[in-house]
């Protein structure tokens, strides 16, 4: 198989998308928890390089939905000056294919994706996915049939469509500025392209009623996973303990192999559990010296990160902290701020509070810090 890291996937999204209606271009509207570009996005995010081509009015709001994420490039007035803009950017880098998606298929799934690359890898120069056409065809004028057509050997075409990047580059550079898609320059060009089997729910988003068949095909698809996290710290020498990446005076430390973050250890925990990948332990091993006195943060991010290359978002977290002292509620607040920025999700999403345990066991003793986390992950199933 092709290496991702050879890859590179460019998203066309410089559209304006009027047939859609509404006061946003189709791929900037609501379609879950964001936008139709952003979960285009993350049907990629396994990808390493990923180019998102937006029209210029468009670059403020990319950069405060993706920013980050992904490298935006400037659209033109056509696709097919917007694609080439985003392949002209990619000569030189070492990258050897790339994948063209349109930002208005969100619902692209991992087989398809998949389908495309293994055509590359047995070598094709490009490779597309389709349907076949399976209803009857017929030509009209205005509300008559006046024909009937032959549907054999057509088909639907759908993205993403992937090719060598010299070849597609050097197409778009010779081909004409209003042809249909990148397969229509790869064939001006003499470059065979394989087809490969699409899927009926990679729909591209065009009229109204897609969005709401996107929603019910998204519904049908939901995979919500629950994982909890428990962890525990004792109290040792220091003037300070860090809780939830908020770090907190006091007349003691805790000790741990890391920074002793025993809330984000929990939360941490929480997150591998929803993904069936273990515990802290067993991505960051305390035998191994590199992570002594680590940030906590490092941990976190991983967890979160690997959600999402899963297909998955973080949909909510819940953090209880268990301890008689320090005092939470102080700095709550910040902890909220600094767990939804190191899972790149929204404050909302994220609850930190704290209990005691009314004197009783070793937190009421005073011993120790425990700390409970519940992390919920939404994805596609």
């Amino acid at each position: 198989m092709i290496d991702p890291h050879m890859i590179a996937i460019l998203i066309t999204a410089a559209g304006r998308g009027s047939r859609m209606g509404g006061d946003l271009p189709k791929q900037w509207q609501p379609l879950g928890p964001g936008s139709v570009l952003a979960r285009t996005v993350a049907a990629f995010a396994a990808f390493p390089r990923i180019l998102v081509v937006v029209h210029p009015d468009d670059m403020v709001r990319a950069v405060d939905e993706l920013g980050g994420r992904v490298t935006l490039v400037a659209g033109a007035d056509t696709r097919a000056g917007s694609v080439r803009a985003g392949l002209e950017t990619l000569e030189g880098s070492g990258i050897t294919h790339v994948l063209i998606h349109d930002g208005a298929r969100p619902l692209v799934g991992p087989e398809v994706i998949a389908r495309v690359i293994e055509a590359l890898d047995a070598g094709a120069q490009a490779a597309a996915p389709a349907l076949p056409v399976t209803d009857a065809l017929w030509r009209g004028e205005g509300s008559t049939v006046t024909a009937a057509m032959d549907r054999s050997g057509l088909y639907r075409a759908q993205t993403p469509q992937g090719f060598a990047l010299g070849p597609i580059l050097a197409a778009h550079r010779d081909g004409p500025a209003d042809a249909a898609d990148d397969v229509e320059l790869a064939r001006r060009h003499g470059m065979p392209v394989t087809i490969v089997p699409g899927d009926e729910d990679n729909l591209k988003l065009t009229w109204p009623q897609d969005m709401a068949r996107a929603r019910r095909i998204m519904g049908a698809r939901m995979d919500v996973r629950l994982g909890n996290g428990y962890d525990v710290h004792a109290f040792g020498p220091g003037a300070s303990v860090w809780l939830c990446g908020v770090e907190i005076a006091h007349g003691r430390g805790l000790v741990g192999h890391s920074d002793a973050d025993v809330g984000m250890h929990a939360l941490t925990d929480a997150i591998y559990g929803a993904l069936a990948e273990g515990d802290i332990g067993r991505h960051f091993p305390p035998s191994d010296p590199q992570w002594k006195g680590a940030a906590s943060a490092i941990f976190l991010r991983h967890a979160a990160d690997l959600a999402r290359a899963r297909g998955f978002r973080i949909g909510n977290a819940d953090v209880t902290l268990i301890c008689e002292r320090p005092k939470i509620g102080p700095h709550a607040a910040a902890m909220q701020a600094r767990l939804a920025d190191i899972m790149g999700i929204g404050p909302g999403r994220v609850s930190v509070k704290a209990t005691t345990s009314e004197r009783l066991g070793f937190t009421g003793r005073e011993e120790g810090i425990a700390a409970l986390a519940t992390a919920t992950l939404v994805g596609e199933g």
